[in-house]
């Protein structure tokens, strides 16, 4: 696994040896990317964007979003077999500012209120077999941690049947390989 454009094009990024984690492929990375660059579907962009990476994993996408001139991410995840991969991909990668790692359950109360800035790009990419993560979409919008203009990004297995609360909009839906992307706003 690359960092695929930006500052640290080609850079490795190291990934978990067991098969708790589900890093996100480069085909479906790169996709991502191309549709946040060019969609005229939603307002977010890169350049100086403030990321919350939720169940972050090794780090790929916020490693990514960094590479493209992100000003800030902040990584969120619990898993210890993977946070030390995650804190290795930032050091190895010379990355030493712009990012906070809180090392937290997802689900846990107080995460989304403790958090002291509002996100342009939400990634949210919860194991497959994790079922809950509408619950996690309404703490979202009622933390208010989405900016008015922003996007939440959501990998889900290709089969599965989301049904997304009346708070949320779907502007963009891709498959690849076994991946959904869900291009998600908040409607006020």
């Amino acid at each position: 696994m690359r960092v695929i454009s930006g500052s640290l094009k080609g850079k490795r990024i190291l990934e978990p040896k067991d098969n708790k984690t589900r890093p996100l492929k480069d085909l479906a990375k790169e996709s991502i990317f191309n549709i946040i660059e060019h969609s005229n579907k939603f307002d977010a962009r890169l350049i100086d964007s403030n990321i919350l990476d939720l169940f972050s994993g090794v780090g790929s996408f916020g490693i990514e979003c960094l590479s493209r001139g992100s000003k800030k991410v902040v990584f969120i995840e619990n898993y210890s077999g993977v946070l030390q991969i995650l804190k290795k991909n930032l050091t190895s990668l010379k990355l030493t500012k712009n990012y906070e790692i809180l090392e937290s359950d997802v689900y846990s109360d107080n995460i989304l209120s403790n958090l002291n800035s509002k996100f342009d790009i939400i990634f949210l990419d919860p194991p497959f077999k994790d079922k809950e993560f509408n619950k996690l979409l309404l703490k979202l919008k009622n933390f208010e941690v989405l900016n008015k203009n922003g996007i939440i990004i959501i990998h889900r297995h290709k089969d599965e049947n989301v049904n997304f609360s009346e708070n949320f909009k779907v502007v963009e839906e891709k498959k690849y390989g076994i991946s959904k992307i869900f291009f998600v706003t908040n409607l006020n």
